[in-house]
């Protein structure tokens, strides 16, 4: 008993959450060290990126066990300023954002790449939680709590949906899973998920309307494929988003209809004919997918990275697909599974709701955004940026991720437990017995 109580002391929270995350860690470092050639031939510097990417994980180790060991119930405090440092943040970039890969949505702070909507993305949550477990009754949540939420995540959405779509789709959808969570009134909910239906079919109806799938164009009229034409075309492009802010938020039109009509064209292509210069994200991460032979070519084995863009990041699952094999790729999967399902076992068993609420929100943010980047690679979803969480190469996501698990431990230790009354009240009673 002794030995078991030293244990505890030492590392706090679930010991299950603490071996999904530590193993997702070591595959990420792995990975990473593999994927990563493309950086190492720029820079010249075989270790450089895997050890940048380790102090990286070890600064995000450091915020998790600082955010593991603040209770739960000090959470409600921090809602406030994490909600208006991510306003702020999120309006700067509207406006001064870095741009990479076409889309600004990064402050650059120097030694790193600050990104406004992962803070934000924890910002709303822990207020949804906070909204949800102040307003609940015996019947449910009161339907104030449905248009509260519906207003706060509405302003930060509208922030983050124009430089990244799927961040704000997958925060979305979190949202109403914790609405639904929560016991807001299912109606409410039906409606919300009708409105959302109808707007995005207007959405993408505009996005067809008015963007310009920039490599549709060329096949249709090769001459468009000039490099003067292209030139001319992309400096016209920056002088009309310089005129006004409008064409600045909306400039990622054009990017959102080239991922559509790439999903949705179903043509075949034969294998000698496949442009891999246009569509060099697809193409490589189905070659190692299907040079993996199922069982794998072995870490470190790889051919697929040296030609695949972002396989240290938004494709790395193909690099695991192409190097574990299916089964590892299987592996991988199941930890996020696990890291779910203990999370909702945790909550389960929580007294006050705003802890359970809080550690489902954060887990659903986590593995909502790897199934997704999963489907990605597998070809089951457009092409987005969204990396693999805790594995992926990254600034502030991997820090943030790490932040997260943090806060699943937290409330895995501190909150209050069904299990830890009951024991309370049986040694009462035997107390009362004896006495």
């Amino acid at each position: 008993m002794a030995e078991k109580t030293v244990a505890t002391s030492r590392l706090k929270g679930d010991g299950i959450i603490w071996a999904v995350f530590f193993t997702l860690c070591l595959i990420s470092i792995i990975e990473v060290f593999s994927a990563s050639s493309n950086l190492t031939y720029k820079t010249s510097n075989y270790w450089g990126p895997v050890i940048k990417h380790t102090l990286l994980l070890g600064v995000g180790v450091i915020f998790m066990i600082a955010t593991m060991n603040i209770k739960c119930k000090y959470f409600k405090l921090v809602t406030p300023f994490a909600l208006l440092i991510s306003f702020i943040s999120l309006l700067i970039c509207l406006f001064i954002g870095h741009a990479t890969n076409g889309a600004a949505r990064w402050i650059n702070l120097g030694i790193i790449q600050f990104q406004p909507s992962e803070l934000a993305k924890g910002s709303v949550v822990l207020a949804v939680a906070q909204i949800l477990s102040a307003m609940q009754t015996e019947h449910g949540a009161e339907k104030r709590a449905f248009k509260y939420i519906l207003i706060l995540s509405g302003v930060f959405l509208a922030f983050i949906v124009t430089e990244n779509l799927s961040t704000a789709f997958l925060l979305g959808s979190v949202v109403i899973l914790m609405m639904w969570i929560g016991r807001v009134p299912k109606r409410l909910i039906g409606n919300l998920l009708g409105c959302i239906l109808i707007s995005g079919l207007l959405g993408i109806a505009a996005i067809m309307l008015f963007g310009t799938d920039q490599k549709e164009l060329e096949r249709n009229d090769p001459k468009l494929a000039m490099t003067e034409k292209v030139i001319d075309s992309q400096q016209a492009t920056e002088k009309k988003e310089e005129k006004s802010v409008f064409g600045k938020v909306l400039h990622r039109m054009d990017t959102w209809k080239g991922r559509i009509n790439e999903f949705f064209n179903n043509e075949p292509v034969p294998p000698e004919k496949f442009d891999l210069d246009t569509k060099a994200q697809v193409g490589y991460s189905n070659i190692a997918i299907a040079s993996s032979n199922m069982v794998g070519k072995g870490p470190g084995n790889s051919t697929a990275r040296d030609y695949l863009p972002q396989a240290f990041s938004d494709f790395i699952y193909s690099i695991i697909i192409e190097e574990m094999g299916v089964e590892g790729a299987a592996i991988v999967c199941f930890l996020y599974i696990i890291l779910l399902f203990r999370t909702a076992s945790i909550a389960s068993r929580c007294v006050n709701t705003f802890p359970a609420l809080l550690v489902m929100g954060m887990a659903l943010l986590l593995v909502t955004q790897a199934m997704f980047n999963m489907m990605v690679a597998v070809g089951l979803a457009p092409v987005t940026g969204q990396p693999l969480p805790l594995i992926s190469k990254g600034g502030t996501s991997s820090i943030m991720n790490c932040v997260y698990i943090g806060v699943i431990l937290s409330v895995s230790y501190s909150a209050k437990k069904k299990d830890d009354m009951s024991v309370g009240k049986k040694q009462q009673q035997t107390a009362t017995v004896s006495a």
